[in-house]
């Protein structure tokens, strides 16, 4: 067996067949599940800065997907310096099977997408600049790219781009072995050498419309 075909396996086992994972997802029962998400997520999903909860109403849903089944396998949250990744590992658990997962999923994206205001100071050139790099996976409008396995940047918060920004750059996040697009993003994430340049591209994207 190739190389290639293991690794399209085990991809499959992870995290499943990206939108046809997530197609039987029922929104209604998902509505149900999310009460319990509505506490920090808020009532419709629009994040709440004060809980440190990102928006999750308008991301890719097979990003979600993911990121949810990833949270419960350990693969995200363990590490001891993930504060906030911490607290949510748990509430992932309780969503106890890969269907309850996909009805979650499923209603966030019946929820309109929310409009974050900016709340970083920034160099926005500068971090136009910097964002050049990111275009190629991410979209030039922060619109995110699923056959790059990229998701949507803008629309949230910036200052969670920047926490997650800089727990790729402190290996809090993407040093899991089964981690591969955290790996990936791990890499880019060193780039932004600086706070100042980390503030700069979280800025610029905050200007995104998409």
């Amino acid at each position: 067996m190739s190389n290639f075909i293991r690794t399209g396996i085990f991809l499959i086992l992870v995290y499943g067949t990206g939108a046809a994972a997530h197609a039987a997802g029922d929104p209604v029962k998902g509505k149900e599940l999310f009460i319990f998400c509505m506490g920090c997520h808020g009532q419709n999903a629009e994040g709440v800065s004060a809980l440190q909860a990102p928006a999750n109403a308008g991301q890719d849903l097979w990003y979600m997907f993911r990121q949810m089944n990833n949270y419960r396998a350990g693969i995200r949250g363990v590490h001891p310096n993930d504060t906030f990744g911490a607290q949510m590992r748990p509430m992932a658990l309780t969503l106890t099977d890969e269907q309850a997962v996909q009805d979650v999923v499923a209603y966030i994206g019946t929820l309109d997408t929310p409009d974050p205001q900016a709340t970083i100071e920034g160099d926005i050139e500068a971090g136009k600049k910097a964002y050049e790099t990111c275009i190629p996976c991410h979209g030039a409008y922060g619109e995110g790219i699923k056959t790059l396995d990229a998701p949507r940047l803008s629309k949230q918060y910036d200052w969670y781009l920047v926490s997650q920004l800089n727990n790729f750059k402190a290996d809090i996040r993407g040093t899991h072995q089964n981690d591969i697009y955290g790996a990936q993003m791990r890499i880019m994430a060193q780039m932004l050498e600086t706070d100042e340049q980390v503030r700069n591209v979280a800025a610029y994207i905050a200007t995104l419309e998409y």
